[in-house]
Order: C-alpha cells, then sequence, then structure tokens
C-alpha cells in the first residue's frame, strides 16, 4: 500500500547543500526533509553535537550558522545552503582544546558527558557577545541546555574560569591540573572529559560502519491484547527492506529478565504494555524502515487491562502471566518480634499513607545500538548497558549460541541512572545482524525512549509506628504495594532492597515489613536510582517527622534517640561491629548549624528557625536574567 502522501522512503525527494563546515567547503545532495544536524551527524559524519530530544529542549544540538548560536535538531537543511556551520568537532580549529574547553575539563564539568558539547556551544556564544559576562548572564547563555548529570555548579564555574582567563584577570595557568604527591584525597581530572568536551568519545549513536542497516520497530497500541494476526508481508516486498523479525525469528529460549525469565525478545502472541516491540524492520535507510513499520498489519483481540496494583490483586482481575496468581510478581516479608503487641503497649501510634510516582530517567542519550558479525561467526552488540555481563548470558540463550560466540561492548552511556540496566532492545539488533550480515544500528526516538523503557517503581506504603512518650520507638509496620508493570525487570530486587532499607538505620523491637510488587499493564518498573530504597526511605523519614511533631520533639534528637549503635543487630538479623549513624547525624547538624526544636515552630507561636539562609548555605534557585528585567520592567 502507498503512502498516500506519495513520499517514496526509497527514492525521497533531494535537495542539494552547499555549505561552509569548520572551514571546509561541502556540497552534498541529502533527502529534502534532513534538519541540519542529519546533515552534520548522518551525512558527514561530524558526531560531536548529539540529538537527545528532537524537539529544541535539551540543547545537545547546538552549534553555530554564521556565528548565531542555534538548536539544529529544529532547522531545515536548507537554511545552511551558502552558509557557514561551525559544530563543536573543530571549534578548536585543530589545536587541542579551546579555554572553555580546558576550564570544563579542570573543574570536573563533565560526567557522562552527553549534554557537554551543547553547554561548551552554548558558553562560547555566551562570552563571545558578553566576554564580562556576569554569573546571571552565564546562566541566562546556558538556559537552553539541560543536563541530567552535574547539578550545573560545576558548569557555572567552568564557563566563569574561561572567562577570566580569557580576560587576563586569571592566569592561563589555572587551567593546567595540580601537582600532587597523591591521587587519594586529591581532586584529579577525569581521564575521558577530554573527548567529552571536544565531542569526540563516541555514544551509540555515533557508532556507524561501512555497509550498515537500520533499524526500526513496531510498537504496540493497546495496554492488552492477543495479537490475532501479523501480517509483515508488504513489509518485507518493499524495496531496500532486509529483513522483518517477529518472534518467530528467534532460535533459542525466548524469554530473558534480571530475575524472572517472564520477557520475549519481541511480543508472542500478546501485547501487555503501550510501546511493546513486536516486529523490527531492517532496512538500507531508517526512512525506508519507518515507512516499512507502517505497512506491517497487525489484528488485535482487545482484552481488559489492570492499571492499579491493588486492583490487579484482586480475585477476578485479568492475569498477566499465568506462573503469577493474583499477579504477584515478588513478596519480600521481614518479620522481628511481636508487632500487634508493640503497637499495644506503645503510648502514641502514628498511621499515615504515603505514595510516590512512577518517573521517567531522563538520561539526555536515548537507547541506541549497534550491532554487527566478527569474521568468526561472533555476533557483538555494542550498546549502553548498565549490566553487559548479564546481557551477555541472556543473549546466548536467546541465540542458541556458546557464549564464546557472543560479545557485549559497553558503549560510553550518556546517562543511565540504572534504566539502562534493563535488557530491551539488544535481543533484536544481534538477531538483525545474525540473518543480514551486516552491521546494524537502531536509534530510539525521545519519544520511543518515554514509551518503551521502564520507569522508577510507583510505591503506595501504608506506615504504622508505635512509640514511647519520650520518643523510644517500639513498633514498625509497613506495608508497601508497587506497580511493576507488565514484566518484572528489576521488580524482585527493588522489594528486597525497599523491604530491608525501609525501617531504616533505627534500632527498633518490633518490625513488620511487606514489599509487594505487583504485575499491571502499565509500562514495565526497572532499576532506577537507589533500587527501591528512595521510596521506602522517604517514607520512613517523613513518618519521623510527623511522630516528632506529634510528640512535640526535635526530629533530630528523635533519630538519635533511636539510631543503632555498636555492636547492634538489624531487623534482618545482622549483627553490626561498628554504627556510624549517630556521627554522621552529629556532622550533618554541625554543618547545617541545626537550630533544635520541634517542627512548624513558627505556626506554634514560637519564634522562627535562626539556621536558614547563613553562611555557607547555598542561595534558592532564582528565576533567569531575562525574566527578572522583565519583573524589574514591570515593576
Amino acid at each position: 500500500m502507498p503512502d498516500p502522501s506519495g513520499f517514496d522512503a526509497a527514492h525521497p525527494p533531494t535537495t542539494h547543500i552547499v555549505a561552509t563546515v569548520n572551514g571546509r567547503k561541502v556540497a552534498r545532495t541529502v533527502p529534502i526533509h534532513y534538519r541540519v544536524i542529519d546533515f552534520v551527524r548522518e551525512e558527514l559524519k561530524l558526531t560531536g553535537n548529539k540529538e537527545g530530544c528532537g524537539a529544541g529542549e535539551c540543547g545537545t544540538c547546538s552549534m553555530f550558522v554564521d556565528g548565531t548560536l542555534i538548536k539544529s535538531c529544529l532547522a531545515p537543511v536548507q537554511k545552511i545552503h551558502g552558509r557557514t556551520v561551525e559544530t563543536v568537532d573543530d571549534l578548536d580549529a585543530d589545536q587541542g582544546m579551546t579555554v572553555i574547553q580546558r576550564a570544563f575539563h579542570k573543574c570536573g564539568a563533565s560526567q557522562c558527558g552527553y549534554c557537554i558539547p551543547g553547554m561548551v556551544m552554548a558558553a562560547t556564544s555566551t562570552l563571545r557577545k558578553r566576554p564580562r559576562a556576569s554569573l546571571d548572564e552565564i546562566k541566562e547563555g546556558l538556559g537552553g541546555n539541560i543536563c541530567r548529570c552535574t547539578g550545573y555548579q560545576k558548569i557555572l564555574d567552568a564557563v566563569a574560569m574561561a572567562r577570566d582567563v580569557l580576560n587576563g584577570t586569571r592566569p592561563e595557568t589555572d587551567l593546567e591540573e595540580a601537582a600532587t604527591d597523591s591521587f587519594i584525597g586529591s581532586r584529579t581530572r577525569r581521564l575521558d572529559a577530554p573527548a567529552k568536551v571536544t565531542g569526540a568519545i563516541k555514544y551509540a549513536a555515533d557508532l556507524w560502519m561501512p555497509n550498515m542497516l537500520h533499524m526500526q520497530v513496531l510498537r504496540s497500541p493497546h495496554p492488552h491484547a492477543r495479537i490475532q494476526r501479523l501480517d509483515v508481508g508488504e513489509a518485507r516486498a518493499m524495496p531496500g527492506v532486509e529483513c522483518v523479525l517477529t518472534c518467530d525469528d528467534v532460535p533459542g529460549v525466548d524469554n530473558f529478565g534480571v530475575f524472572i525469565e517472564d520477557q520475549p525478545i519481541m511480543a508472542r502472541g500478546m501485547v501487555r504494555y503501550v510501546g511493546e516491540g513486536i516486529a523490527a524492520v531492517v532496512a538500507e535507510t531508517a526512512d525506508i524502515a519507518r515507512e516499512a513499520v507502517k505497512r506491517i498489519r497487525v489484528t488485535y483481540d482487545l482484552l481488559p487491562g489492570v492499571f492499579d496494583p491493588f486492583e490487579a490483586m484482586k480475585e477476578g482481575a485479568p492475569q498477566l502471566h499465568d506462573f503469577a496468581p493474583g499477579n504477584i510478581c515478588k513478596h519480600t516479608r521481614i518479620r522481628k518480634g511481636d508487632v500487634e503487641a508493640g503497637l499495644g503497649e506503645a503510648d502514641l501510634v502514628v498511621q499515615e499513607t504515603y505514595r510516590t510516582s512512577a518517573l521517567e530517567h531522563a538520561y539526555l542519550e536515548p537507547e541506541a545500538g549497534l550491532a554487527y558479525l566478527e569474521p568468526d561467526g561472533c555476533v557483538t552488540v555494542m550498546s549502553p548497558s548498565q549490566n553487559i555481563t548479564h546481557h551477555r548470558h541472556m543473549l546466548a540463550r536467546i541465540l542458541g549460541r556458546p557464549i564464546n560466540k557472543v560479545r557485549m561492548i559497553m558503549s560510553t552511556v550518556g546517562g543511565g541512572f540504572g534504566g539502562k540496566e534493563d535488557m530491551l532492545y539488544q535481543g533484536m539488533l544481534a538477531l538483525a545482524a545474525i540473518r543480514t550480515r551486516r552491521p546494524v544500528r537502531y536509534v530510539f526516538t525521545r519519544e520511543e525512549s518515554i514509551a518503551a523503557s521502564a520507569k522508577r517503581h510507583p510505591f503506595s506504603i501504608d506506615y504504622t509506628m508505635g512509640l514511647r512518650r519520650g520518643g523510644l520507638i517500639v513498633a514498625t509496620r509497613m506495608i508497601m504495594v508497587s506497580d511493576g508493570g507488565a514484566y518484572a525487570m528489576s521488580t524482585p530486587g527493588v522489594m528486597n532492597k525497599s523491604a530491608i532499607l525501609g525501617p531504616g538505620p533505627y534500632a527498633i523491637p518490633n518490625v513488620w515489613v511487606d514489599a509487594i510488587g505487583v504485575y499491571t499493564n502499565n509500562t514495565p518498573s526497572g532499576a532506577f536510582r537507589a533500587f527501591g530504597a528512595f521510596q521506602s526511605e522517604f517514607a520512613t523519614e517523613s513518618h519521623l517527622d510527623l511522630c516528632a511533631e506529634r510528640l512535640g520533639m526535635d526530629p533530630a534528637q528523635l533519630r538519635r534517640l533511636n539510631l543503632m549503635q555498636d555492636g547492634a543487630t538489624t531487623h534482618t538479623r545482622q549483627p553490626l561491629d561498628r554504627v556510624a549513624a549517630t556521627a554522621c547525624l552529629d556532622a550533618a547538624l554541625a554543618a547545617a548549624r541545626w537550630d533544635p526544636g520541634v517542627p512548624h515552630r513558627e505556626a506554634r507561636g514560637e519564634p522562627a528557625r535562626i539556621d536558614l539562609g547563613g553562611p555557607g548555605t547555598r542561595a534558592p534557585c532564582t528565576l533567569g536574567l531575562g525574566t527578572m528585567a522583565t519583573d524589574k520592567e514591570t515593576t
């Protein structure tokens, strides 16, 4: 069925572009729908500038056109015809690193590094226009660029340092690494930082091989449905398509998972969440692959879905997996002492329910990968996998190959935070390389990344705590229910950790913890920083503040009274020789100049706190320079 718009992906209309890029004149004929970022990255193979969002929001694609900073993902390629383009790849004019790049290296401003080329371009633009820019002007200049890792402080420090060196108010020697007799206890520079600040380091989407093919994936629009018919005939027949893969092409065991092997490479007879992969198209260009995906015909038998974990556990609810009655993926229990007796003896019992939401990792690098066959038949997958050894073992089973014929290479990770720990697309890439015997690359769009990748587990925590009048905790009961989504991924581990760390570092004689991970037809939940401890500890610490208020106690004193001490045994029966919790709390209170007293003291008519806004306290976030100027004009 031809595209009703008349677009022919195999022979798209083209435009001829002549431009000067990084001082060199280039002339290319490219598809008419190319953007500037496509021209620079795909046609010229200048991969220093990245594409993070494709919507002009993140700034990773920032580059100069005739000296003006632009978001190249928003600019049609025709905009650079006859003009001069400057990318981060040659910002130093082959001299090594610019002063700004050296300052980024010196200040440790790059972590994952994916945002840094765009940050460097924005900083360069700012200092070109305002050589003596104030801190507010620097913030304003970088306002169109997002960083997910650093917290921005080191980036601001780097731009300020570069400004002062360029102005001669600071010696250039400040950019050099300080001499030290030992790396231990010293501030040392990252070895990979020069490649990150110059854009030279390669992330998965930057990888390219001769004769390379491109992959796109058909994903489910339904949260729960039986696949009655899957017709890929028209897609396979399309010129430029090398192959179309489905679950029938998996030669080995088509089940994988970190803890529970419950997930197929592509949907096998059933889809369980919106965004689940159904078929993969491999073609000569990404445009052809995208067009072929549209020509795959799927007939669905829609099934009732379940989207709330409490509803999913009820009798008669739709069952996602036959092996998990009641849709229970993992139930972790901890029991110590007699909680009911402890609550009965308490002077105060406080009960509250806490909820956390699902969260997107929002790493700036969307998922991507490149797979190819070695001359000896070993299949190699390069991707930003945070768990490559486990992925390799899973791939060997899926592909039905000995482990020595499967190789995983961890490409530079442009932000992960746990979100790239669970395997998602690597199996499709490996199958595609084996089937076509050619290199195959797959790059997610931001929309695809959000739809298909795992999120932080949302929790509902019913918390009951019993305390003596003096503040001693005598019993704790935590019942935690979490939405694990359609597949287990890291849910069992997250339940374990949330349960183990939930009661916190407190000596409590009676403890009851249930951590229940539940299958639903939502996007799968997976690994995310703190791995479940964030959710349960948030509830515990919030609950202690509430208990302190009810008791009329200083919340810090309530914690000190209950912290484990040397020789304590945890609620999981682990003996502790030495416990530094009290020393840690005291150091934090001293550094914060803690003003002891009950919470919400002003509401009680008591004097306000005196420990806020003093020396050494970081100022709160302020509005940008442009907004402040507008406010002044208004007032």
